[in-house]
């Protein structure tokens, strides 16, 4: 009952050196170079968070750069993951850590602690989820990379220009949140972005010329009835929501 009531989940995302997937890139000498985690307590972000940039002992793939925008310079004077290890490991032990392709991000962090001798590893620490694994499930054949699924959730991402982990790992949790609520596909697109209905892009984005809805504000009778219903709940041993018990 007790882990019912504060179930924790990290969303964690990673930025590597390099994005070779062949074999796994940690096999191939490459590291992580940021770590954004946000915590989610019960279904809801809880605003707290954990990030850094890591400074690696190679340099960064002009591929990767590409991709995430973090260049040598920029690392140059950032704090090695074995400075960072201890605070990062207190934030995630115990909780479910929940990433997209979560062995990747997964593999990069047990070889960090891999390099430093230390017996830690991701796995013993945390329950670890994929939400792509759990994407695949929920939508087959499909693709399903983090921008797919934030147009397929109607989640707004256009501030989005290049890879960060921290903003990947909000945006990830807000993915998560509704892959997991019993919550349907909120726009009608496709994943070409061929318009498959007349209201897809204003599912996504309400329009500033949309007129505001109507809105039918219940009578006295009806909330009457709403007053009797919420006493009689009372009356069985239940708790109202409403009436703040």
């Amino acid at each position: 009952m007790t882990q019912q009531s504060h179930h924790r989940q990290i969303v964690l995302d990673t930025e590597t050196t390099g994005m070779n997937m062949d074999a796994g890139p940690h096999y191939l000498g490459h590291r992580v170079i940021e770590i954004g985690c946000v915590e989610v307590i019960n279904r809801r972000l809880t605003g707290r968070h954990f990030h850094v940039y890591l400074k690696p002992d190679r340099k960064v793939d002009e591929e990767a750069i590409q991709v995430h925008g973090i260049t040598d310079a920029f690392l140059a004077d950032k704090p090695a993951f074995t400075a960072k290890v201890d605070e990062f490991l207190a934030f995630v032990s115990g909780a479910e850590l929940v990433a997209h392709n979560a062995p990747f991000d997964v593999g990069f962090l047990d070889y960090e602690m891999e390099l430093m001798g230390r017996p830690e590893r991701m796995a013993r620490l945390c329950k670890i989820t994929d939400t792509l694994a759990l994407a695949r499930q929920l939508f087959p054949g499909k693709r399903n990379n983090l921008d797919v699924l934030c147009d397929r959730y109607g989640i707004d991402n256009g501030h989005r220009t290049l890879h960060g982990a921290l903003l990947d790992a909000e945006i990830l949790a807000d993915v998560y949140l509704l892959m997991t609520g019993g919550q349907t596909k909120l726009n009608l697109q496709s994943d070409t972005g061929q318009q498959e209905g007349a209201n897809a892009q204003g599912i996504r984005r309400l329009s500033a010329t949309r007129p505001a809805l109507k809105v039918i504000r219940a009578g006295a009778q009806e909330l009457q009835a709403h007053e009797d219903r919420l006493d009689l709940v009372m009356k069985k041993g239940g708790s109202c929501l409403w009436r703040g018990e």
